[in-house]
């Protein structure tokens, strides 16, 4: 069966932990991955060819999160050890610890200017420290129960935080009051971010929903449920316009937020997944779970193929139809993704210090020599990207639909003559692999906010 071009793929998968991932980030420029996991360590990836992983040696108990930096210097960490540390991401792998909360800390976040660090905790608090000092600034209680995550809004001015509480409060990092509170939750949150323009947050909740929040006027824009098991945590794509979303019923789900509904469901971890995350440009994303497997999905689904095109320039060009956000794309081309390369190698055993980076040979496995019982392979399709805005006489004036859907065809067909060649090639190199684990959501006939469960 083949995969459409815009459907995401499994591009490779890193196994080096020996249990459950827990957290999953990457670094600014893309080039690495960062891991914590159930078994205290994390490890950092590259994705260069031939390269080998790094095991950070230091927490003395289950490493809850990771982030690095916005330049990517550092690296942060939390733990059930109630402490948090900070690590230099290179080979030696250094670190220098906070004793951060007086009970097991939830999650750690950096300020996008990388001025603040905010950290979580069981101890029912938000803690926010000074990265250049690396001191202490204050804290943040108003929860009666365990904090599971604390997030900066993309200006750095408030923090959102869930706790087991059953609330989401909203934070303002000048005065450091509450500014806003969220509470109609039947379970509680897990997991909390504000969308890429800060106007907006998502939730993760125990009780299997996803909750869409508009902080500018305190109002619930959309609910999904469409997973059987408890939400673990969500990740915005860079654009704002998809959602995907882990939960412990094993399944990733991705939601076009702009249309309000699902439109994929991936298949790849055995067990719960607790954690994913886009890359900061949106090319790929990667998840972790139970199953101790980190995996790196190639996105694919946020380029336009000319079907698209032409569907919604049709749906734009009514001529009484009012303004809508699919009148805007701010969209880029990805490039090509290059050859998956394949490194084999065996881990070695080396003493290390606390604070230093232990060594390892971890795994660059390609899916296609993967038992055919545990992962799917991946087939690599570039899809063209289109982009039309009709304008406002265009819109108005039923005569014109013709022209514009003409003047469309003709963008197509010269864009897409120069990508012939290439994907003849593309085919034939790919022909015979197979697709397991993601299947793409019929269209729902149903008014896009009615937002019921898969069936």
């Amino acid at each position: 069966m083949a995969s459409a071009p815009e459907d995401p793929v499994l591009q490779r998968y890193f196994k080096g932990h020996k249990a459950a991932i827990t957290s999953v980030d990457f670094s600014p420029d893309g080039k690495q991955l960062a891991t914590g996991s159930w078994d205290t360590f994390l490890m950092l990836w590259s994705f260069k060819p031939q390269a080998r992983a790094f095991r950070y040696v230091g927490h003395k108990d289950v490493v809850t999160s990771v982030q690095f930096s916005p330049l990517g210097n550092l690296l942060a960490s939390a733990s059930r050890d109630r402490t948090v540390r900070l690590w230099i991401p290179d080979k030696r792998g250094k670190s220098s610890e906070f004793k951060a909360h007086t009970a097991p800390v939830r999650s750690v976040d950096f300020s996008a200017d990388g001025q603040f660090l905010a950290t979580a905790s069981e101890d029912k608090s938000i803690k926010v420290w000074n990265m250049y000092r690396q001191r202490f600034l204050y804290s943040l209680y108003r929860h009666t129960h365990w904090v599971r995550c604390a997030k900066f809004s993309p200006d750095g001015r408030l923090i959102v935080s869930c706790s087991e509480d059953k609330t989401i409060k909203i934070w303002d990092t000048t005065n450091k009051q509450c500014v806003n509170n969220f509470s109609d939750f039947v379970g509680f949150a897990n997991f909390v971010d504000f969308n890429p323009s800060g106007t907006c947050i998502a939730s993760a909740g125990s009780d299997h929903t996803v909750k869409i929040w508009d902080i500018r006027v305190n109002k619930l824009l959309q609910h999904y449920q469409v997973h059987s098991g408890g939400v673990n945590c969500v990740s915005f794509h860079p654009s704002g316009n998809y959602l995907i979303t882990a939960s412990s019923d094993g399944m990733l789900k991705i939601l076009d937020l702009l249309e309000g509904r699902l439109i994929y469901t991936l298949q790849g971890h055995t067990g719960p997944v607790f954690t994913v995350t886009f890359s900061k440009g949106g090319e790929l994303f990667t998840s972790g779970g139970a199953d101790a497997q980190v995996l790196l999905w190639r996105t694919n689904f946020d380029e336009l193929n000319c079907k698209d095109v032409i569907k919604r320039n049709l749906k734009r060009l009514h001529f009484d139809s009012p303004p809508h956000l699919l009148d805007i794309y701010p969209r880029t081309p990805h490039p090509q993704e290059g050859k998956i390369e394949t490194v084999e190698t065996t881990e070695t055993t080396v003493r290390t210090l606390p604070d230093k980076g232990e060594e390892i040979c971890g795994y660059f496995l390609n899916p296609s020599l993967m038992s055919s019982e545990c992962s799917p392979t991946t087939l690599k399709k570039k899809t063209e990207e289109m982009s039309y805005l009709p304008s406002e006489s265009q819109r108005n004036i039923p005569l014109a639909v013709t022209d514009a859907l003409e003047h469309i065809m003709e963008q197509l067909n010269v864009l897409t003559q120069g990508k012939s060649m290439g994907a003849m090639q593309t085919r034939d190199v790919l022909k015979g692999l197979e697709v397991r684990g993601c299947r793409r959501e019929e269209e729902s006939t149903q008014p896009h906010h009615q937002n019921k469960p898969e069936k």
